[in-house]
């Protein structure tokens, strides 16, 4: 063999080397490109799926927080309602106790004292009362602010109760303010 055979071979084992590295090169090349574009992807899917879910809590809040603030409003409002119709019952307590039937109902106030602490009672009353109950013969005490009503006592202080309109009206708030929600919703 000469040594242009020899050069022309190994010519030609370089020309068949380099394309074979060539080759092997490319094919790494597409496998890493193909690798990153599937690493690309997931990221791209992660990201996506998590600033879904961000966006879907997110969301969430701030529909529940509108919510609470809807409520808020609702039962400010309600509240409102229950304050101004309190006040306009409380108006027509003032009104009842100037009219003919109040002195009837503290009439029965009195008995209903008697009857649940003794016949000797003490009577506390509004002082526009006072005629009507010396009237009735009962033994009065002292005279309080109040809508109306009375809070009647045992002589020896033992036992009282109270029938005062206001003490009336808190004691039946629950039942005053159930039949209005029913009647507002």
């Amino acid at each position: 063999m000469s040594i242009e055979t020899f050069l022309l071979e190994i010519e030609n084992r370089k020309k068949s080397d380099l394309e074979n590295l060539s080759k092997e090169l490319d094919e790494k090349v597409t496998i890493i490109q193909n690798q990153r574009d599937t690493q690309i992807k997931e990221i791209q899917e992660r990201f996506a799926n998590e600033a879904k879910l961000k966006s879907e809590r997110e969301f969430a809040r701030i529909i529940e927080s509108a919510r609470l603030q809807a409520k808020k409003i609702i039962f400010d409002a309600i509240n409102a309602n229950m304050e101004s119709t309190f006040n306009v019952i409380k108006q027509e307590i003032k009104n009842y106790a100037k009219s003919p039937e109040y002195k009837k109902t503290l009439v029965t106030m009195v008995n209903t004292s008697k009857k649940k602490l003794d016949q000797n009672i003490t009577v506390h009353y509004r002082e526009e009362d006072r005629t009507v109950l010396k009237e009735m013969g009962v033994t009065i005490g002292s005279s309080i602010q109040i809508l109306g009503g009375i809070i009647a006592e045992k002589k020896d202080g033992t036992k009282e109760l109270d029938l005062t309109f206001e003490e009336l009206l808190r004691t039946h708030e629950d039942e005053v303010k159930g039949f209005l929600m029913e009647r507002t919703l």
